[in-house]
């Protein structure tokens, strides 16, 4: 019972898809430098890559790879289009700034790459719940980031001015988002190797015990 918990809470810190798998980490590093940009495309990713697994997972398993791969993208495009209508009239600036890295989510690693390889391979509830899951630990990771970013790099949360002292204009900028992404994976693997550790040292004792 904990290995089936375990796997399908995986996508927020055991596997998480930007720190661990390093999926979909361009709108993070480009575009995760606001919060309102941040939400802009939390709200988008969480919407078109839902659904588009959702609706991917009726089509036959019995066609070929590539042809399975070409409809995904299909399916996931044609979600795209009132997710960005959608998306206009609740963050028109945001998505102006986010530019050619908006479309770009329709196509994300989830849905071409994992739909295959880990969703599809599930019963429906187990799929769902863990698909939720990996959206939620994408979207932590990229509202963490453009919380700190624009902190450290404007003095401002959502555009409001906050008492920050030293700014790291750096920070907002593309090269920064990288930096700070860099040490947030290596934090997060480090943390995930140490908790492992303790778990299988924990399950030693337990069966050394009886």
């Amino acid at each position: 019972m904990n290995e089936r918990r375990s796997s399908i809470f995986d996508g927020v810190l055991g596997d998480n898809a930007v720190l661990s798998g390093l999926m979909v980490i361009s709108p993070v590093i480009i575009c995760g430098n606001t919060i309102k940009n941040a939400e802009a495309l939390i709200c988008a990713f969480s919407a078109i890559t839902f659904l588009s697994v959702l609706i991917a997972s009726f089509v036959p398993k019995k066609l070929p790879y590539t042809v399975k791969v070409i409809i995904y993208a299909l399916i996931s495009s044609i979600v795209y289009l009132p997710v960005k209508n959608a998306a206009e009239k609740f963050y028109p600036d945001s998505i102006t700034r986010i530019g050619i890295y908006f479309p770009l989510l329709a196509v994300n690693s989830l849905i071409i790459l994992q739909s295959e390889a880990r969703f599809f391979k599930m019963k429906k509830p187990r799929m769902l719940a863990s698909l939720t899951f990996y959206i939620i630990g994408f979207d932590a990771v990229m509202l963490l980031t453009a919380f700190i970013r624009e902190l450290l790099a404007y003095g401002t949360i959502r555009s409001k001015m906050a008492d920050v002292n030293t700014l790291i204009s750096g920070l907002g900028e593309p090269f920064g988002g990288f930096i700070l992404l860099g040490l947030m994976c290596g934090a997060y693997r480090k943390i995930r190797s140490i908790a492992r550790k303790e778990k299988n040292t924990g399950s030693d004792l337990n069966v050394s015990g009886k």
